[in-house]
């Protein structure tokens, strides 16, 4: 019997961040999709999205994150450039975690050109998120934010940004939604669940936002999917996600998540299932983060987990949500398969009980 196999697709995801003049990230030529006038609107409801555009447009900032590069020689000044929307009168907005990641120096270019210094507040990769604190200012006008939760395919929405740098500010393109829940794996290795537009996105919209049209923020934009035969894929972070992972920035600086403790190592279908002779449909292979809280409830070394109360794991992603679908100090309930360890042993399912920790690291997949 030969060994079954799993094909994948892989897709590129190109974060929308303009670097120096706005040109493309990550060595991707844009210049044959720039259109003659990326300002200009047409869509069906054309005096909503024009009404939207004026009400948003005045919360919309940029956002230039400056760093330095090179050795003594051949130092120079890098610059990038996303957007963001103040959402608190008195300076607070958020962006992306990559508009802002590795910056020496963070300038915000507000509605009306003026240029202010800020200060992160905190960030987060996992979510790719970010507040920033806009110094010296007052009486800003902040975004609305709307709820994601009750956002149906083939709605409405408008994207505003900065694209392809500052020269391009305050662009206003509109579509609709083309599909909720989309996960999206990006280079580090997170799983965002994103909601997926055909409005036009491009490099520099990084942390714009993506409204409904009645002016409220349901999404803040941050990939877009860069492949031959692909256009019109942009992606928005629902906003019932940013603002969790935007209140815990507020409050701590940081996003205190559950944590499994565990390192994901595999997945297992039920065709492979059936190829081992193993009593399971899916699972999901691990391995216990040392004196993590995994590894103090007794899981061991390629244990599969094919439950959390009761609740039945198929993939690393569903995993992953589960675990974030709790609080910390949350127990849950594992049932897993145990594979023998020396000949002789027979394969056996138990059940643990794992008290969540807190993900101190926030920065790798170790966090489930």
């Amino acid at each position: 019997m030969r060994k079954p196999y799993r094909q994948s697709l892989v897709i590129v995801v190109v974060l929308l961040l303009g670097v120096g003049l706005g040109w493309g990230l990550n060595q991707v030529d844009f210049t044959a999709r720039r259109t003659a006038d990326p300002i200009t609107v047409v869509s069906p409801e054309g005096d909503s999205v024009s009404k939207v555009a004026r009400e948003v447009t005045a919360s919309l900032v940029g956002v230039l994150n400056y760093s330095e590069t090179g050795d003594f020689f051949t130092r120079k000044t890098e610059e990038k450039t996303g957007s963001g929307v103040v959402i608190d009168r008195n300076g607070l907005v958020v962006t992306n975690h990559h508009v802002v990641q590795g910056a020496q120096r963070l300038m915000v270019v507000l509605s009306d050109g003026t240029r202010k210094e800020a200060e992160v507040v905190g960030q987060d990769a996992r979510s790719d998120l970010a507040l920033v604190q806009v110094k010296g200012v007052r009486k800003l006008t902040s975004a609305r934010w709307g709820d994601s939760s009750k956002l149906v395919v083939g709605q409405s929405v408008v994207a505003i940004g900065n694209p392809l740098g500052l020269g391009f500010a305050q662009s206003v393109t509109a579509g609709i939604i083309s599909g909720l829940n989309r996960v999206i794996t990006t280079q580090e290795g997170f799983q965002l669940k994103l909601i997926q537009t055909d409005a036009a996105i491009n490099p520099g919209n990084s942390g714009g936002p993506l409204v409904n049209l009645a002016g409220e923020v349901i999404g803040i934009n941050t990939v877009k999917i860069a492949a031959p035969g692909f256009e019109g894929m942009g992606f928005s972070i629902p906003s019932n996600q940013a603002r969790a992972v935007v209140e815990d920035l507020r409050q701590h600086g940081r996003v205190k998540r559950p944590v499994l403790g565990v390192e994901l190592v595999r997945e297992i279908s039920g065709e492979e299932a059936g190829y081992y002779r193993l009593p399971i449909k899916s699972g999901v292979v691990v391995i216990p983060v040392r004196n993590g809280p995994a590894d103090k409830a007794g899981v061991q070394d390629y244990d599969i987990i094919k439950k959390v109360n009761n609740q039945q794991v198929k993939s690393s992603a569903e995993l992953q949500e589960v675990i974030l679908s709790h609080k910390l100090g949350d127990e849950v309930k594992l049932d897993i398969l145990r594979l023998p360890r020396i000949e002789g042993q027979k394969t056996r399912e138990l059940i643990i009980k794992v008290k969540l920790g807190e993900d101190t690291a926030g920065q790798t997949t170790t966090a489930s």
